[in-house]
C-alpha cells in the first residue's frame, strides 16, 4: 500500500459515526492519516471501532492489506464523544443526520474549537452549503464533501463550493479525494448537487408510481433493473437509503427548487411516520428477514407479495408467431421467438426487405456461434424457423402477431386494421410501442380484447424485460397468453397500464431531461454528469451517453408524449434538447449529439 509519508491534511476529525462516517474513517485510515471519530453516542463509537476492525480484517484476508498495515491503521484511529477532540485536526468532516439545525449547530461550535486554518467540510447531500457556511465565523473555509455509500467502494466524491469558499480549500479537499483513490467532481451549490439532484427525483417518481397502484413494487424494480441495467430497483434503493432520509433530502431539495419532481410522494411520509423506514427498521417498501440494518437484509414474502400466476385465465396455445417490421427490433424479436422453438413469419413491405431482416438475424446467430454461445446446428435450426414474407396476408394462421414498425400512430393503426382482417379469431395482437397509446391500436380492430402491448427492449435477444401493457379492454386470456409466451421465450414480464412511458420510460426520461437542464444551466458538463451517475449511482451509462445512443430525436418525442399526457411543467423537454434536434444533432446515428463521433 503506497501512501505518502506525510499526506496532505494529515489529521482528520469525522463527526458522526454512523455507516457513512465509519466508511469515511476507513478510507482515511487506509490513506495513512490520523483519524478522530467523534459521536455523542458512545455506543456508536464502539460500533465504528468494531466495524473498522472487521473491514480491515477482510482486507487482510483479501490481501489488500498486510497484518502490519492493518495494525498501523487501527492504531491511528481514536474516538471521542465531545467536539473538543477536533481541536488539532487539519480537516473536519461532519456527517451528522441530514438536519439543517443540527449541522449548523456542529459547524458553528467548531468555530471556537478548531485551528484558524482548519478546513471544515459538511457531508450534506441536499442542504445548502452556502447558507450553512454563511452562518459560521469563517465561511471561506467551509466546503461540501459528499461521499457516496458504501464509501470504501464508491469512487465519486462531490466537492461542493459556495461563492464564499476559498479556492485553496477546494484545491486541498480535491487533492485529498484523489489521494483516497476517489474521483472528485468540483461543482457549485445547488439542490442535490449532481448525482442526488438526478437520483432523488427519479426515486420520488417511482414511489409515486407505486402509490398510484400503477404497478407492483416488484414490477417497478424489475423494470428498472432489467430495462436499464441498474444495480437496484428504485424502491429497494429507497429502503437501503432509508425512507425517512429520502424524505428529508427531498424536502430540502423541494424547498430550494420548488420543482414538483422533488415534492416528496405522500407514501414516503406515511411509511416514515409508521416507522417503516427501510432495511434499518426491517420493513419499508419490502419486508426484510432482520429487524435492524445490522441483521439479515434478505427480502421475505409479506401480505403484498404477489403469488405467481394468481387469478390468471388459461392462456391460449402459441406455436406460430408473426412479426411485422423490417428494422432492428423486428429482426431481434423474430430471433428471440425462433430460438425458443416457435415458427416465425417475418413480414415486411416487400419480400426483399423481409429477407434483409432475416439476413440480420443470420448475422446475429453467426456471432453467437463464433462466441461459443450456440452450436452451428442450433443456428441452422433457428434460422430455418424464420420465413420471410412480403405481405401480412401470411399471418392468417399465426397464434400471436407482434408489430414492430415505425413509432407512428397512424401507421400502427393501419397495420392493426389489416391484422384484424387477416388473423384468425383468437390470435393475440401485440404492439411493441414504447410511448403510443395501446388502446388506439386496439380500437382500430373489431377485437380490442385481443390487443395488448409487448414492449421489448433493444437489443431484444439480450434484454430480458418485456413490459406487458393492458388496456381497459384487454381480455384476461390475452393477458395470460402473453405472460405464458414471455416464460417460453425466457423474458421477464412486468405488468403496467396503458399510459405514456409505461414504467421504464416514464421514470427514465424525466431523469434524462433533468440532466439536460443541468447542462443547459451551465451547472455541470455532460462528462461531469456522466461520471457522477456512473461512479456515484452505479449506472452502466451516463445520461448523455444514453441519450446519444437512444437518439435525441427519439428522446425528444418520448418526452413530448410524457409532457402532453401528464401536463406537468417539470416534464417539458429541455429547450437545449429541442435545439439540438432541430440542428440535426441526433446522437451517434448522425455523428453528433451531446458529443461528436467518428462515423468512419
Amino acid at each position: 500500500m503506497d501512501r505518502p509519508v506525510f499526506p496532505a491534511l494529515p489529521t482528520v476529525a469525522v463527526i458522526g459515526l454512523g455507516t457513512m462516517g465509519t466508511g469515511i474513517a476507513e478510507v482515511l485510515l487506509r490513506s495513512g492519516r490520523e483519524v478522530i471519530g467523534i459521536d455523542n453516542d458512545a455506543a456508536a463509537a464502539r460500533r465504528a471501532v468494531a466495524a473498522l476492525e472487521a473491514a480491515t480484517s477482510r482486507a487482510v484476508d483479501r490481501r489488500k492489506l498486510t497484518a502490519q498495515q492493518r495494525q498501523d491503521a487501527l492504531s491511528r484511529f481514536r474516538t471521542a464523544t465531545e467536539l473538543q477532540a477536533a481541536a488539532g485536526a487539519d480537516l473536519v468532516i461532519e456527517v451528522v443526520p441530514e438536519d439543517y439545525a443540527l449541522k449548523l449547530e456542529v459547524l458553528t461550535a467548531l468555530d471556537g474549537i478548531v485551528k484558524p486554518d482548519t478546513v471544515v467540510a459538511t457531508g450534506t447531500n441536499a442542504l445548502p452549503v452556502t447558507k450553512l457556511a454563511a452562518e459560521t465565523a469563517h465561511p471561506q473555509r467551509v466546503v461540501g464533501l459528499h461521499f457516496f455509500h458504501p464509501v470504501p467502494v464508491m469512487r465519486l466524491v462531490e466537492v461542493v463550493s459556495s461563492v464564499l469558499t476559498s479556492p485553496d480549500v477546494v484545491t486541498a479537499v480535491t487533492g485529498l479525494a484523489r489521494d483516497l483513490g476517489k474521483e472528485p467532481l468540483s461543482i457549485g451549490d445547488r439542490p442535490g448537487f449532481v448525482a442526488d439532484g438526478l437520483l432523488f427525483g427519479y426515486l420520488n417518481q417511482a414511489a409515486a408510481m407505486y402509490e398510484a397502484r400503477y404497478a407492483t413494487r416488484e414490477d417497478i424494480d424489475a423494470a428498472m433493473r432489467l430495462g436499464c441495467g441498474l444495480p437496484m430497483g428504485p424502491l429497494a434503493l429507497l429502503d437501503l437509503i432509508g425512507i425517512d432520509t429520502a424524505r428529508t433530502v427531498l424536502d430540502a431539495m423541494y424547498e430550494r427548487s420548488q420543482d414538483r419532481l422533488h415534492a416528496p410522494a405522500p407514501i414516503l411520509k406515511q411509511l416514515s411516520e409508521a416507522g417503516m423506514t427501510g432495511r434499518k427498521a426491517g420493513r419499508g417498501f419490502y419486508t426484510y428477514a432482520g429487524t435492524t440494518a445490522a441483521e439479515d437484509a434478505t427480502v421475505v414474502p409479506d401480505e403484498l407479495t404477489p403469488a405467481a400466476g394468481e387469478g390468471r385465465a388459461e392462456p391460449r396455445p402459441v406455436s406460430s408467431v408473426g412479426v411485422a417490421g423490417s428494422g432492428t427490433m423486428a429482426s431481434g424479436i423474430a430471433e428471440v421467438f425462433a430460438k425458443a422453438g416457435h415458427s416465425v413469419i417475418l413480414a415486411a413491405r416487400s419480400e426483399e426487405k423481409a429477407r434483409t431482416a432475416r439476413d440480420r438475424v443470420a448475422k446475429s446467430l453467426k456471432r453467437s456461434v463464433d462466441r461459443g454461445r450456440m452450436s452451428a446446428e442450433d443456428r441452422d435450426a433457428t434460422l430455418a424457423r424464420i420465413v420471410p414474407a412480403g405481405t401480412l396476408d401470411s399471418f392468417a394462421e399465426v397464434d400471436l402477431a407482434v408489430e414492430a414498425v415505425a413509432e407512428d400512430l397512424a401507421v400502427k393503426q393501419e397495420l392493426f386494421a389489416k391484422l384484424d382482417s387477416v388473423c384468425k379469431p383468437g390470435a393475440v395482437l401485440a404492439t411493441t410501442t414504447s410511448s403510443l397509446p395501446v388502446i388506439a391500436c386496439a380500437k382500430a380492430t373489431s377485437r380490442p380484447q385481443d390487443v395488448i402491448g409487448m414492449h421489448f427492449f433493444n437489443p431484444a435477444p439480450a434484454m430480458k424485460l418485456v413490459e406487458v401493457v393492458r388496456t381497459v379492454l384487454t381480455g384476461e386470456e390475452a393477458h395470460a397468453t402473453v405472460h405464458a409466451v414471455c416464460a417460453a421465450i425466457r423474458k421477464h414480464p412486468v405488468d403496467c397500464g396503458d399510459r405514456a412511458g409505461f414504467i421504464v420510460n416514464a421514470l427514465l426520461f424525466p431523469y434524462l431531461n433533468n440532466a439536460v437542464k443541468m447542462v443547459q444551466e451551465h451547472y455541470a458538463t455532460p462528462d461531469d454528469i456522466d461520471t457522477a451517475m456512473k461512479l456515484g449511482g452505479g449506472y452502466p451509462m451516463g445520461p448523455f451517453e444514453l441519450l446519444d445512443v437512444v437518439g435525441l430525436d427519439v428522446s425528444l418525442a418520448i418526452e413530448d408524449v410524457l409532457h402532453r399526457e401528464f401536463r406537468d411543467p417539470s416534464l417539458a423537454p429541455a429547450p437545449l434538447l429541442r435545439q439540438l434536434v432541430e440542428a440535426g444533432c441526433l446522437g451517434r446515428k448522425t455523428g453528433r449529439g451531446f458529443r461528436e463521433y467518428n462515423r468512419a
